[in-house]
Formats: C-alpha cells, sequence, structure tokens
C-alpha cells in the first residue's frame, strides 16, 4: 500500500498533519544549516581571533567584523569594536551579544514544542473520528452485509493511521528538538570560554599595563606639583597658581604653599554668583 493511500484513509485529520510534517522538515533543514556553517568554522575564527589580540586589537576587530555572518563573529566584535573600554564595559558588552546570539539559536524551538504538543492531539482526534465513523455503519441486530463490515473496518482503519501518524510526527520533532538543545547548551559552555580568555588578553595585555604605568589622562590638570619635581626636589617656595575661565573671564585663585588651589571668591562665599560656569584653563607655579 502506497503512503497516497494512506494518507488518503487516515481522513481529513491528516491534512493538518501533513502541515505541521512539512514545518518540521523545514525548520529541521534551516537550523541544519545554520549549526553546520557554525560548528566547521568557529574554531578557526576564535583562534585567529584570540591569535591577533595578542598583539593587535584593531586587527582582531577587523577579523572578527569579517566574519560576523556568523553568531561567534559577531559576539566576538561586541567587544572589540569599542574604543578603550574598561574591562567592566567590555564583559558586559560580550555578555548583551551572547544574549541576543542565543536568541537566535534557540529560532525554531518554539515551532518544534507547537508541534510536539499538537500532532498527539491530532491523531487522538483522527482515531475519535475513525470510531466514530465506525460506530455509525455498524447495524447491531439488523444483519448488516458485508458492505457495512466494510465501512466499519475502515473507521477502523482511519483510528489508527491517524493515530500512528501523530505519534510519529511528534517522535520526529521532539528528537530534532533535543539535538538542537544539546548544540545549545554546548555553544553556551563554548562562547563562555572564548570570551573569558578574550577578556583576559584584554586585561592582561592591553588595560592593566597602561593603568599600572601611571599615565595621567591628557585632559586632567595637576592642582599640585608633582612629587619629583624639581621644585619640590629643592626646597624652593612659591606659589601654585590656577587660572579659572568664569563666564569666559579670568579669575585667579592662589594659596601660597598649601598645595591646593581656590575659587574666586564669589564662588567661595556661596553666593548667588557661584552659579556661573566656571572651568579650569591653566596651572603654572610660580617661584
Amino acid at each position: 500500500m502506497r503512503v497516497y493511500d494512506l494518507f488518503l484513509k487516515g481522513g481529513p485529520t491528516m491534512w493538518p498533519m501533513l502541515g505541521l510534517s512539512v514545518a518540521t522538515i523545514a525548520c529541521a533543514l534551516e537550523r541544519s544549516w545554520f549549526w553546520f556553517q557554525l560548528l566547521t568554522k568557529e574554531d578557526r575564527i576564535v583562534r585567529e581571533v584570540l591569535d591577533a589580540a595578542r598583539y593587535n586589537l584593531a586587527k582582531a576587530a577587523e577579523i572578527a567584523a569579517y566574519s560576523q555572518t556568523l553568531a561567534i563573529g559577531r559576539f566576538l566584535l561586541a567587544p572589540l569594536q569599542l574604543k578603550q573600554p574598561t574591562p567592566e564595559t567590555f564583559r558586559l558588552a560580550m555578555e548583551s551579544a551572547g544574549d541576543k546570539e542565543f536568541m537566535q539559536m534557540r529560532k525554531g524551538d518554539k515551532l518544534l514544542e507547537t508541534v510536539v504538543a499538537i500532532a498527539p492531539l491530532l491523531g487522538l482526534l483522527g482515531t475519535v473520528t475513525g470510531l466514530i465513523v465506525t460506530f455509525n455503519n455498524l447495524n447491531i441486530g439488523g444483519g448488516g452485509g458485508s458492505v457495512e463490515a466494510g465501512k466499519a473496518a475502515a473507521g477502523i482503519g482511519e483510528a489508527l493511521i491517524t493515530t500512528a501518524a501523530g505519534m510519529i510526527v511528534a517522535i520526529i520533532a521532539l528528537s530534532i528538538y533535543r539535538v538542537l538543545v544539546v548544540f545549545q547548551a554546548r555553544q553556551v559552555d563554548y562562547f563562555y570560554a572564548a570570551g573569558s580568555e578574550l577578556e583576559l588578553i584584554y586585561r592582561q595585555v592591553w588595560y592593566e599595563p597602561l593603568t599600572n604605568s601611571g599615565e595621567r589622562s591628557p585632559y586632567s590638570t595637576p592642582t599640585t606639583p608633582p612629587s619629583d619635581s624639581p621644585v619640590r626636589a629643592a626646597g624652593v617656595s612659591g606659589r601654585w597658581s590656577v587660572q579659572w575661565m568664569v563666564d569666559g573671564a579670568d579669575a585667579e585663585g592662589q594659596n601660597i604653599n598649601s598645595g591646593s588651589s581656590s575659587l574666586p571668591s564669589d564662588y567661595q562665599n556661596g553666593g548667588e554668583e557661584s552659579t556661573r560656569p566656571v572651568t579650569k584653563s591653566n596651572a603654572t607655579f610660580e617661584s
């Protein structure tokens, strides 16, 4: 007996079952292509990005950008495209990108869960309709002939076919779903390991050496002479003067030998005029 004949004998509930089967197969093919591309290329991408990150972050970002069609490329690119981030910001960018990629990896899960839940119910519905047909064609006590017996057998066949079809579709969908869940769980661990190694490289090679070198920001203005200043080393007394800008006008505040600076008088007194914008424009030492 051909599959087409079985399909017709299954009754009307076989048509929605066919739709669920097509959706399941389409989802399986799409996810198979997604995972095939990711699993066959991600090791190479991670290795190249991590190797480049030890010497040149821009080169590492370029490699990740070239591979951003894959989840691992977008994940590694998110922190690398930031401009001099702190380690906390670096990690936050990776976690945010990872959450987005994990959502994409779970694409199709809801569809498969729906098929697993609905397919057996459709099979049960077909069983009920088949039994209804069977009992309608039974002529109890009427001495029905072979025609009635044939119709009753057809109803029983419909009930059994739809039940089997529903179970088959549900089993296939559940199997595909479990395989995808295993892949997703492994990718979570893989992304975590790759992200941790990239963050460690950033901390040890790029962030901590710059921090430990004691370099000051080019935008900061010292209010006291450095400890190794020749002025302090020679014991020269003088005053450390800071030039302030108040509403575009200069106002000089001085503090003799105190190593600090003071605001103009109207700002020290806390009057209404103290709401004017103040910026520090220059700092000099006068002996």
